[in-house]
């Protein structure tokens, strides 16, 4: 038996996962997120290890024996979050995320320092990533950046307080722009550039190999072995990557989690800041991937299913899937940059927009135009990408929705594929971590699940979604300069 754990924006879950590859339970806890000021995005650690406990503590009332066989710890969680702590390990500030904005001048800043950055880290400097948020920090908070002794990321916050050990595993650590990705060895040129060294960054680990062991006072309380391994695991992208057996060039996945993403393996480091594609490291030895990320997606829908009083996803997704063609054809087009966004745009300052309202429309029209605002997201990431050699598979919350698979096969005109266990997302990929740590073979765990229902695009309205696709685009590029500066509108 084997234990993923995965630490997302808005839940944790914790997964156990058989050797017969079966999933034999899933809890899960809600988490929220904390706004102090406009671009500002924050959680408090404390929230997560009570979640932890919470999700344990029902594993062990549902399923005693299942935790006493599990063998190795998995982890996978949100990337890009600091989490500074002092030299006693105590956390000084909530961790900043990596929907957080404030850090764009700092952005800036390192860009002009480490004219080479793009090179090593393989990636722009956006106000997501590590390195910014300690520079606003060293600005903003000169005293707790003067006590920070390690900075680390969530899901290695977790890992800390499970084991004790400061680790961090190449995938994740590829996201903070202090990783040389080629390398997969830390910089100490862009360490510097923020004010640290290696002493503040936690020790590197592949995914697979054991990063720590539980603590026997928490193995005890949960009924767990005294000692069991924890893995290196993976950012929760690549992560859910493994989960789905997802290890070859070529082959990928998109996301319809509370950001969106599309993920493209490979088997060498290609970085592409031009568009800003992230290349980062797989969760696997030697390998790499490039990803899009649009930072609204499912948290789009869930924004406007609250705000128009449409109930929630399922519901406002139900009402989208009411219009006929015709109706779709003239709904209102949605910009979904509610946080800002990343790919390919890399801008903190982008605004959501709802454009071209009319008295003909109401609630399903709205519901339309944000589902599929989202999914033109997601197909400007798609266009910067190297084109996947197969189907992509579908993951996340979103993935729920039929119709919106069909929908986003439609406007990406790639072929989806729902597979068993997708929902897990990244715990699988953890458990599966785990496994290989405590010494499987990748080609007995990294098997591709079973595929629940595939979703092959629809010609029939191409024409529509092009002509809307690019209102779409010019939309962004004609209003991007009064997003930067509102006070010019």
């Amino acid at each position: 038996m084997y234990l993923g754990l995965d630490l997302g924006t808005s839940e944790l879950k914790a997964l156990l996962l058989g050797d017969d590859h079966a999933i034999v339970a899933l809890a899960r806890e809600a988490l929220e997120v904390r706004r102090p000021a406009p671009l500002w995005s924050e959680q408090d650690p404390a929230q997560w290890w009570s979640a932890l406990d919470s999700a344990m503590a029902a594993l062990r009332r549902t399923h005693p024996r299942a935790l006493a066989r599990v063998r190795a710890i998995g982890l996978s969680g949100q990337m890009h979050g600091a989490v500074a702590i002092d030299a006693a390990g105590e956390v000084l500030r909530p961790a900043i995320l990596w929907n957080d904005g404030r850090s764009a001048p700092q952005c800036a800043a390192l860009m002009a320092q480490v004219p080479r950055l793009t090179s090593i880290a393989g990636n722009l400097a956006m106000p997501g990533f590590t390195a910014p948020k300690l520079m606003w920090m060293r600005e903003h908070e000169p005293g707790l950046f003067a006590r920070t002794a390690c900075v680390l990321l969530p899901k290695d916050w977790l890992r800390f307080a499970l084991s004790g050990e400061r680790a961090s595993d190449m995938s994740d650590a590829s996201g903070t722009l202090w990783l040389d990705v080629a390398a997969r060895d830390w910089s100490d040129e862009l360490l510097a550039a923020c004010g640290l060294d290696r002493d503040h960054v936690p020790r590197l680990v592949e995914g697979s190999e054991v990063a720590g062991r539980l603590k026997p006072e928490l193995a005890a309380r949960w009924g767990l072995r005294a000692g069991v391994p924890i893995a290196g695991g993976g950012g929760d992208n690549a992560a859910s990557a493994v989960g789905m057996g997802l290890t070859a060039a070529g082959q990928g996945f998109v996301s319809l989690g509370t950001s969106g993403v599309i993920f493209i393996c490979g088997d060498h480091f290609a970085p592409d800041p031009a568009h800003a594609v992230h290349a980062f490291c797989h969760a696997l030895p030697g390998r790499w991937h490039q990803m899009s990320v649009m930072l609204s997606a499912s948290s789009a829908v869930s924004w406007a299913a609250r705000s128009f009083g449409l109930g929630n996803e399922a519901s406002l997704l139900a009402a989208a899937a009411t219009l006929d063609a015709g109706s779709r054809a003239h709904a209102p087009l949605f910009l979904p940059y509610l946080s800002g966004e990343r790919s390919p745009h890399n801008d903190a300052h982008a605004q959501g927009l709802l454009f071209g309202l009319t008295h003909a429309h109401g609630p399903a029209e709205i519901a339309y135009a944000v589902a599929e605002g989202v999914s033109f997201g997601l197909r400007d990431g798609l266009q910067t990408l190297a084109r996947p050699s197969a189907d992509l598979m579908l993951v996340g919350g979103g993935a729920r929705s039929a119709w919106w698979a069909q929908l986003l096969a439609d406007i990406l005109e790639v072929p989806l594929a729902l597979c068993e266990g997708a929902e897990a997302g990244g715990a699988l990929g953890a458990a599966r971590l785990a496994w290989l740590a405590d010494g499987a073979r990748e080609s007995e765990v990294c098997l591709r699940p079973a595929v629940r229902q595939r979703f092959e695009p629809d010609r029939a309205h191409a024409g529509t979604h092009e002509h809307r696709h690019a209102r779409f685009k010019a939309l962004y590029a004609r209003l991007r300069a009064f997003f930067s500066a509102p006070g010019d509108l």
